[in-house]
């Protein structure tokens, strides 16, 4: 389920990516779900958790890694964390 919402808002282009950009925007209340890749370094994925549950903000962790939704995603990089 959360892959295909992933999916869909690459379709979409409303994507935020990388660790401080996603904070900053569960911090503004911007954002209205969070992806995690499943190899996320433990204290990132800590803090992601930690703010976005005080914001009342979705969590997917996906199965996936850092690699696989960078290509998911059409990027020619890791993505450890990205929201919309």
């Amino acid at each position: 389920m959360s892959l295909a919402d992933l999916k869909k808002a690459v379709k979409e282009e409303k994507l935020v990516f990388g660790t401080d950009r996603t904070l900053k925007m569960i911090r503004k209340g911007k954002a209205k779900k969070v992806f995690i890749s499943s190899n996320c370094p433990k204290q990132v994925r800590e803090d992601i958790k930690h703010y976005a549950t005080i914001a009342g903000i979705e969590v997917n962790e996906l199965k996936e890694p850092n690699e696989e939704l960078g290509i998911i995603c059409k990027k020619p990089f890791s993505i450890s964390v990205l929201c919309y």
